[in-house]
């Protein structure tokens, strides 16, 4: 059962804090950040205020059971100390609303939070928040684009640019980019090439694409998804 009021141990001292990250919620959104951070090695504190969740991810990362809507239960966890805090609170509008501005109060240098609308989304940047995701949209968007071609992996950066991870069409096996000309006629830029067996390179003029090689390439979003429909 983790504690009502974090121990020594689970915040750490005051200086290794500063470079820690503190998640709030442990719905899937915040889970999911709470257990690759760990993972990575970082230094996370998780705060959460159903019972029945501590009680589920108790042992898996540092975890307080206490209420962010609630100012002092902030202070008592240090939450001005974490460099980044994360806000993983989405259903209840309230609540999200309460936490991201309690965090703003405080000064964190950097608030991540999750929004589940538009309007939720420009109530937390007007309030404060540095960044605000949309973390069931931004899959269902990239999810949309996998489904819909033959593209393996999708990641809109800013402003329809985009990388993508693709198989080759036809039209490119045992060419060279600079023979193939694929940033000439098609308008998107090969990055890099991994091929089977082989670490993951750097494109060059003279790289040459195997039938089962994998492309990273970058552009617009229209212009790859037409590359990527090549048969």
């Amino acid at each position: 059962m983790a504690d009502k009021l974090p121990t020594p141990a689970q915040r750490g001292e005051k200086q290794r804090a500063k470079s820690g990250i503190l998640v709030i919620g442990l719905g899937r959104f915040g889970s999911a950040i709470a257990t690759t951070l760990e993972a990575q090695g970082r230094d996370v504190l998780v705060v959460e205020r159903s019972p029945a969740l501590v009680k589920q991810f108790t042992g898996r990362f540092p975890l307080v059971e206490a209420d962010a809507t609630n100012p002092e239960a902030l202070a008592q966890v240090a939450a001005k100390d974490f460099s980044v805090a994360v806000v993983g609170v989405g259903t209840s509008l309230e609540a999200s609303v309460l936490i991201t501005g309690n965090l703003v109060d405080l000064g964190m240098p950097q608030i991540w939070a999750k929004a589940i609308s538009p309007e939720h989304a420009r109530i937390l940047t007007r309030i404060g928040a540095h960044h605000v995701v949309f973390p069931e949209s931004d899959a269902g968007t990239r999810v949309a684009h996998l489904v819909s071609g033959k593209l393996l992996d999708y990641i809109e950066v800013e402003d329809n640019f985009t990388i993508v991870k693709m198989s080759p069409p036809l039209e490119t096996h045992g060419f060279t980019l600079a023979q193939s000309q694929i940033r000439t006629r098609y308008g998107v830029t090969v990055l890099g090439v991994k091929s089977p067996g082989v670490e993951f390179a750097f494109a060059t003029p003279e790289t040459r694409i195997g039938a089962n090689d994998i492309l990273i390439l970058s552009g617009h979003a229209d212009l790859l998804e037409r590359f990527a429909q090549r048969p």
